[in-house]
């Protein structure tokens, strides 16, 4: 009896070390511009070429503007790296989709929507939320800028096995909870650290029915509570999604690819490592209060009170809420904000910008509050102007900017001022994430809709 992990990692491993370290095969590997230089200059210096460099994609994306990428970048970090990444592929012969390219965007939500993110896969990037792409049933996690270069020279890695974790969500969702609101819920359960050493699989029946999106949107999270990544079983849900996408495989190669894939899933009785269950009534619209993903609450809550905290985390806990100008055991809702940044490889989807238009259409966006609303890729952005949303922000008062990391870190231009209060679908609220001294609420596309027509944390469900 296997696990989904142990049935995609065994098929991986080219050769097991005296000490246990696998050498574990890489099927595609992820490059952006801030994590990779290093790795490309080592390959120079070593005189090595790629591998396998078709199953190499390079992107940028964390650093670029998401205003004007028809002209020359301002910023000169900024550009620097987007021109070595661009000459290292051309160098390496590797696939580049640069700036205005059709297929750039952020790199976790390019490559499942255009077929390179399969099942049965193994997939890394320098970059944390690569565990992103787990939910179409690979094994999918963040590395090093020593192990790019290495992956780059030889298609491999050096990997200890982690442990595995089921994390189970049964029952029905409330409306107006979303996907976001169900990682924000487990990670506030589990901590920040209470996955460590584990890969997650997710199971459930609000699993089953989520939607290929919002499978995307929990793996995502996975990294939050200190997991190596998440996984998702691949469903017909999955097969729908990836269907005639440009590199899925097609007529016959397809057939025989789904029903390959059909077989990957945990077999009954396999064993894990630790097994979580939780209930979805019990999950509302989540909000963070504090410094890290796991100092979540519902809406409705109140912050929770120094006494109800370990006593070996009250000074982190109080540094926290003084960092954020809150108050131990006072509620967050009716809160006055200053930003709303919608997007990220979290919630830069298209269903995403169709949950924010469904609470912003026929309304107006709050006078003191600056939107920025973000698409995760130019496929993402044609979507939304084809249906139509782009009409219905406009006409809310909001401007769409062009794809890419944009506020989820303050690395390119879209920074929150110091002070600042900004409700975000992003993925972190560690201090100066958004920017030096920003002050960051993540919640779901909902509850940002609802404090952008505000100005105020609110319930989104008195808006729907």
């Amino acid at each position: 009896m296997k696990t989904l992990f142990d049935k995609i990692w065994d098929k991986h491993v080219v050769d097991t070390l005296a000490d246990g370290t696998i050498q574990l095969y890489i099927d595609r590997l992820y490059c952006h511009e801030v994590t990779s230089p290093q790795a490309f200059a080592g390959l120079r210096e070593r005189g090595l070429k790629p591998f396998r460099p078709a199953q190499v994609t390079c992107i940028p994306d964390h650093n670029i503007p998401t205003l004007n990428q028809d002209r020359p970048i301002e910023d000169p970090v900024s550009k620097n790296q987007v021109d070595t990444l661009e000459k290292n592929a051309k160098d390496f012969g590797l696939p580049y989709y640069g700036l205005l390219h059709p297929k750039n965007g952020i790199i976790h939500v390019v490559g499942p929507e255009t077929g390179l993110t399969q099942p049965g896969m193994t997939m890394v990037c320098g970059d944390s939320h690569t565990s992103t792409h787990g939910a179409m049933g690979a094994i999918a996690f963040g590395i090093g800028t020593s192990e790019v270069e290495m992956t780059l020279a030889t298609q491999c890695i050096m990997q200890r096995k982690p442990k595995t974790m089921r994390i189970t969500i049964d029952g029905q969702l409330q409306p107006g909870v979303t996907a976001k609101d169900v990682a924000l819920y487990i990670i506030s359960r589990m901590s920040t650290g209470g996955a460590t050493g584990y890969f997650v699989e997710y199971a459930g029946e609000v699993i089953r029915r989520a939607t290929m999106e919002e499978r995307l949107t929990i793996c995502n999270l996975s990294i939050e509570m200190g997991a190596r990544g998440g996984m998702i079983a691949p469903d017909q849900t999955t097969f729908d999604y990836l269907e005639d996408r440009e590199f899925a495989p097609r007529g016959e190669e397809w057939e025989k690819k789904v029903a390959e894939w059909r077989q990957l899933y945990s077999d009954p009785g396999a064993t894990f490592d630790k097994e979580i269950v939780f209930k979805a009534e019990d999950i509302e619209p989540m909000v963070t209060y504090g410094t890290n993903p796991g100092m979540g609450m519902g809406i409705r809550e109140n912050i929770p009170t120094l006494e109800s905290i370990d006593e070996a985390g009250r000074i982190s806990f109080k540094k926290s809420l003084d960092y954020m100008g809150f108050t131990a055991g006072e509620p967050v809702l009716g809160k006055k904000i200053d930003y709303v940044f919608l997007g990220s490889c979290t919630n830069g989807r298209i269903e995403d910008f169709r949950a924010f238009a469904s609470v912003v259409k026929g309304k107006k966006k709050a006078d003191h509050v600056t939107a920025w609303l973000v698409p995760g890729s130019w496929m993402v952005e044609k979507q939304i102007r084809a249906e139509g949303l782009d009409k219905v922000f406009e006409a809310a008062g909001f401007e769409l900017r062009q794809p890419g990391c944009s506020a989820c870190l303050a690395m390119n231009e879209d920074k929150v001022p110091a002070g600042m209060y900004a409700v975000s679908t992003s993925n972190r609220n560690f201090e100066g994430r958004q920017g030096p001294g920003a002050r960051t609420i993540l919640a779901g596309p909902l509850v940002a809709a609802a404090a952008a027509i505000t100005g105020v944390i609110t319930d989104p469900r008195e808006l729907i």
